[in-house]
């Protein structure tokens, strides 16, 4: 199915048709798919959260939203957004539980045997777009579109309505902001 066709499926089921959205669904169903893939191939081995699982629970979310979805690129930054927010509310709730969560404290020697390798980049680096978001929506958005939703430079040029010079330039002045925010 093309773009253009998703796009006009959106829209009408924004406008309140339903089968509109019956319609895309198995098209859009296999974008979330690529997406989940995307995010969970950078995520570390033995991650407790499944590919489907990260698929369903995005779709569920994004059925639910109440914005505005312009087209499909947009539909696809919405999703690589709660995804991400998805993986990153997973790694905050496995960190809680290392810090305890109501547990009983042990030593830094039983810690250090029983831990697991997470990796707590992931919300630092939630933060540090957080705070480039407010920043610089359109730096942020760039970010997400690229690393996060996996779209080529020439499809995130297009969604975000610059030229690919802009976006390149854009991509390395958030680069830059993020490696400094995290440090």
């Amino acid at each position: 199915m093309s773009k253009t066709r998703i796009t006009q499926l959106l829209i009408r089921w924004q406008n309140g048709d339903p089968d509109a959205l019956e319609e895309a669904v198995p098209y859009l169903h296999e974008e979330l798919q690529r997406l989940a893939g995307y995010f969970m191939n950078r995520e570390r081995a033995g991650h407790t959260l499944q590919s489907t699982a990260l698929v369903n629970e995005a779709y569920m979310r994004l059925v639910d939203i109440d914005l505005k979805i312009e087209n499909r690129a947009h539909f696809l930054a919405l999703a690589a957004k709660i995804m991400r927010r998805i993986l990153v509310d997973h790694a905050r709730g496995r960190q809680r539980q290392k810090r305890g969560d109501g547990v009983k404290p042990m030593s830094l020697d039983e810690s250090a045997v029983l831990s697991e390798s997470g990796d707590p980049r992931l919300v630092d680096l939630d933060e540090a777009l957080n705070k480039l978001e407010r920043f610089d929506a359109r730096l942020a958005k760039t970010v997400e579109l690229v690393y996060f939703g996996g779209l080529t430079t020439q499809q995130t040029a297009d969604a975000l309505g610059v030229s690919r010079v802009t976006l390149n330039k854009d991509m390395n002045l958030a680069k830059a902001w993020l490696y400094n925010e995290i440090g």
